[in-house]
């Protein structure tokens, strides 16, 4: 019952708090406009960031070495967080 009484109470509140705010806020999205790149759509641009051949892997240049080193760096992360955090952990329960 005095759960009930609190509610509502507290829905008053808000009540009156909103009514009092709702005259000095108003919602809504705002954007600025969107910056157009020169002719075309702009894909073939050399100033455009991802160019039309940025993704080519088979003429990356050492592309055996870059792409091993890749999924190793890749492999040793996700092996190296959990045995450090299961470490951690187990020196945190020894010392308590």
């Amino acid at each position: 019952m005095a759960f009930n009484s609190a509610l509502r109470s507290a829905a008053k509140l808000i009540a009156s708090s909103e009514s009092s705010l709702s005259n000095s806020v108003s919602r809504g999205f705002h954007s600025t406009g969107m910056k157009r790149m020169g002719g075309g759509h702009g894909h073939s641009d050399p100033e455009y960031m991802h160019a039309k051949h940025m993704y080519n892997l088979d003429k990356m240049k050492h592309q055996g070495l870059k792409m091993s080193l890749a999924v190793f760096t890749a492999f040793s992360i996700g092996v190296a967080i959990p045995v450090y955090a299961v470490i951690f952990q187990q020196k945190k329960t020894a010392s308590a």
